[in-house]
């Protein structure tokens, strides 16, 4: 059985000067850089429907303001490095995934004394 041959197709060269771009930026566009930082630090968390169901049997409320302070604090550590995060208020603790923005699971203060958090890599208290 005869080996396939394989020949390189022909294409034109390519040189560093066709992709360069020489046109100046428009005064007033931002930079890519400044709409991704502006689109990081407006993501709002999402609750999983596990924290959801927890959060209603433990009768745990969290206002608006409070959720804002927990959004603020969460983006803050994801720009730090931040993966998975525990998230302790004065009536609450919540394991959140920074890198997904998403509430895993809560519980309430009483109840998070006696545990072991594993796999976190931040903690951010918030305790009024």
């Amino acid at each position: 059985m005869d080996k396939p041959v394989f020949r390189p197709i022909q294409s034109p060269a390519v040189t560093n000067h066709q992709y360069r771009n020489n046109k100046a930026k428009p005064v007033g566009q931002h930079s890519f850089s400044l709409h991704l930082h502006t689109a990081i630090g407006t993501e709002k968390l999402t609750m999983s429907k596990h924290a959801s169901e927890r959060l209603e049997q433990r009768n745990i409320r969290i206002d608006d303001q409070r959720w804002g302070r927990i959004e603020k604090k969460v983006q803050e550590a994801k720009r730090m490095g931040v993966k998975e995060s525990l998230v302790l208020l004065k009536d609450a603790a919540l394991i959140v995934s920074a890198k997904n923005n998403t509430v895993i699971t809560a519980m309430d203060r009483d109840e998070a004394s006696t545990q072991i958090f594993t796999n976190i890599d931040g903690t951010i208290i918030l305790e009024n």
